[in-house]
């Protein structure tokens, strides 16, 4: 199959999760055998590099790529909407040390994408053909397989010590679908991971428009009404438990995982013809099992 790049550039504006900084990242069309690219347009001389596992630096709350001064963060969904819609060959232009976290999942990307259209090139894609299967297990329990399959398949299995959010699966066979039954799903989070993050300043930029966030253990109305006045929403009832925003899809933080998967799994720089089955995916243990793939493919 052809290589693709975008027919015409795009951008996309919002703030940024951690900075809380307006942020653009603008996509452009990239000759073919470019790859993905990430140029941060706000630091001298522009540096541009490839996504790739090479440069993964850290992935506490998103994948972080860096070298040098160029470090961009939380780069998985963009990658995920890109890969999923066949787009090989891009440079987007970032200029802050993160994209725009928009509503906290790839619909708006993925919008773009298929609003400017792609073009085919003069050049084969390059794409990792599983002949034998690849396994990585984690000391923690966390497993990922890729067998051999004759298209691309994603299946995912996510599992948390939650009363409102203990096991759940989603499955993507056919790449044609994500647009409609992955793009959508939103990072998730729980109150009581972010917060102790907003009472130190972190993640400036959360809110309850760009993350589903899960409220499971009960906490003081004073608690609550703090946390609401900085997440910029009107009060909420600390007795109530649940999502605290409409869900998705019934499965929506299975279905995010399975697109952080994707994006993660795309830092291998090849398209990859295989069955992909995730157990308790991250981006640590998503961002080691592809740095060892590509070790591995790079090595033979």
């Amino acid at each position: 199959m052809k290589q693709h790049t975008l027919k015409e550039s795009f951008t996309l504006r919002s703030v940024g999760l951690h900075t809380g900084l307006d942020i653009a990242a603008t996509f452009h069309p990239a000759p073919a055998n470019t790859g993905i690219c990430l140029r941060r347009v706000d630091l001298p001389k522009q540096p541009c590099h490839q996504a790739l596992s090479d440069y993964v630096s850290a992935t506490e709350r998103g994948t972080v790529l860096e070298y040098g001064k160029w470090r961009i963060s939380t780069v998985e969904h963009a990658l995920s909407a890109l890969y999923a819609l066949g787009v090989d060959n891009c440079v987007i232009d970032v200029n802050a040390p993160e994209m725009p976290i928009l509503d906290g999942s790839a619909k708006p990307f993925v919008n773009e994408i298929l609003r400017v259209g792609l073009q085919e090139q003069d050049a084969e894609q390059k794409v990792f053909i599983v002949k034998e299967p690849f396994e990585y297990i984690s000391e923690h329990g966390n497993s990922l397989r890729i067998e051999p399959c004759d298209h691309y398949e994603v299946d995912v299995t996510i599992a948390f010590p939650s009363q409102l959010l203990r096991e759940q699966h989603a499955t993507l066979k056919d790449l044609a679908t994500y647009p409609k039954e992955i793009a959508a799903a939103r990072t998730f989070c729980f109150v009581r991971e972010i917060e102790p993050l907003l009472r130190v300043g972190l993640i400036k930029g959360g809110d309850l428009k760009n993350a589903l966030v899960i409220y499971e253990t009960e906490m003081s109305q004073e608690g609550m009404d703090y946390f609401c006045d900085k997440m910029g929403q009107p009060h909420l009832d600390a007795s109530k438990l649940g999502y605290l925003s409409p869900l998705n899809y019934l499965n929506e933080p299975a279905r995010h995982k399975l697109l952080d998967v994707i994006g993660d799994m795309s830092l291998l720089g090849l398209r990859i013809q295989g069955r992909i089955v995730a157990f308790k995916p991250g981006h640590t243990f998503n961002t080691r099992c592809v740095k060892q793939l590509r070790n591995q493919i790079l090595s033979e």
